[in-house]
């Protein structure tokens, strides 16, 4: 296998800049340019050029196969984080025969390969560099930590079990069997799928923690609805005028709301219209709101919803608190009224929705726990139907087992690896 390097920190100056080497010959490479400290020591040393050059002076990294992030010879060098010294040792090791410089995601897919993370894993590495909020820092690092790998390996301990006892009744069908092993496994397929189904439950909230909520502002016209979205997103994000019907569009306005990662849109009044511009654009109103979390409903002094029925969770309110003297909760965007009470409902409503979230963040994740639940389900049938469906049935049960190695990487995912590790950055 190559010995690859990259820069592993963000381009550009910065107080300190780490470069990574992985491979077998990555120990033979650094060691042209320092003396190497004992492995897993830091060690302060010069980093001189193959003509004598002084590069840097650098805190310098070993760790051995087997104990190093890729599970390959690793060696980091933690350089002043100057934009010369990196491209200057950058050209040095781009100069040796023996290197080259890493893809995007290499140093995480070698990891892949060697055993060190599983797919899970490595999507939860992703997941936890594109962090932008609390709450999806706290769950990628329950998948990075191989909360959903863990799940997995259970299950699939469950299964084979299950399949060895009736494979034994298989291999045992000409003679008397002492025991009826039925029990257990309707047992174990039972235990399995219940959890799959709490899983899969759990997935659609987690995969929003991990692309965020939407949170949608409808009402009538001119009723504060982009007031309010500027409120809330503390600047001018959407044009507010005294005529009715500014907004022809659905904004939006992404925001940290409490932690959790929230996706505010503000929409076209909701009305009868004869202009197909604002026809469309209330058409859009209509179909974002549907799809939305949580609506935050405007009212006037008709109350109409405009055929955009409120839902569990969603917030009702009387618009234009500093101009009405509506009854109820009000809002105003322009005074921020009722504002942190908004912010404080709709972070209740939505943490109270995280709170099942499942290790499962990803459609693909969900779709082979369902695969999984659905050959249970017809092993379930085959086992009911008596030992001599006992061959159908382990074969279901094999294929749950694949749809469970499928999420941690051990079959069929060679079509979603270039599409993971694009995501990654060059030094990663």
């Amino acid at each position: 296998m190559d010995t690859i390097y990259a820069l592993a920190t963000a381009h550009g100056k910065a107080g300190v800049a780490v470069i990574r080497i992985s491979g077998p010959a990555g120990f033979l490479a650094a060691s042209d340019l320092t003396r190497l400290p004992n492995p897993r020591v830091a060690g302060l040393r010069r980093l001189v050029a193959a003509d004598g050059t002084l590069l840097d002076e650098a805190l310098v990294l070993c760790f051995q196969a087997g104990a190093s992030f890729t599970g390959e010879d690793v060696v980091e060098f933690q350089l002043h984080g100057s934009t010369a010294v990196v491209n200057a040792v950058l050209r040095e090791l781009g100069a040796k025969k023996d290197l080259r410089l890493a893809e995007p995601g290499e140093f995480t897919r070698r990891a892949l390969e060697n055993g060190c993370l599983d797919l899970a894993q490595v999507e939860g590495l992703a997941d936890l560099i594109d962090a932008e909020t609390e709450a999806q820092r706290r769950q990628a690092q329950r998948v990075l930590s191989g909360a959903l790998g863990d799940k997995a390996e259970a299950w699939r301990t469950d299964l084979i079990r299950a399949a060895a006892l009736l494979e034994a009744t298989i291999d045992f069908a000409d003679e008397d069997v002492p025991v009826d092993v039925s029990p257990e496994v309707l047992a174990l397929i039972d235990q399995v799928a219940s959890s799959l189904e709490q899983e899969a439950a759990g997935a659609h909230i987690a995969e929003r923690v991990r692309e965020g909520f939407e949170i949608a502002i409808v009402g009538p016209p001119n009723i504060g609805k982009s007031t309010l979205l500027n409120a809330l997103a503390g600047r001018d994000a959407a044009i507010t005028s005294e005529h009715a019907g500014t907004t022809r569009d659905v904004i939006e306005v992404r925001m940290d709301l409490d932690g959790l990662p929230v996706t505010v849109l503000d929409t076209a009044g909701l009305r009868d219209t004869t202009d197909e511009v604002e026809g469309i654009g209330i058409a859009r109103a209509r179909d974002r709101a549907s799809q939305a979390d949580l609506r935050v409903f405007l009212l006037d002094e008709s109350g109409n919803v405009q055929g955009v029925e409120p839902r569990d969770g969603d917030v009702i309110a009387q618009g234009k608190a500093d101009l009405r003297g509506a009854e109820g909760f009000s809002l105003s965007g322009k005074t921020g009224q009722g504002v942190d009470e908004l912010i404080a409902r709709a972070s209740e409503t939505l943490r109270g929705r995280v709170a099942n979230a499942g290790s499962a963040t990803r459609e693909r994740h969900r779709l082979a726990i369902v695969a999984a639940g659905d050959a249970l389900g017809m092993a379930r049938i085959e086992v009911l139907n008596g030992p001599d469906r006992a061959e159908l049935a382990s074969e279901e049960l094999r294929t749950a087992i694949r749809a469970l190695d499928s999420l941690v990487g051990r079959v069929d995912v060679e079509h979603i690896l270039d599409e993971i590790f694009a995501s990654f950055c060059l030094g990663k």
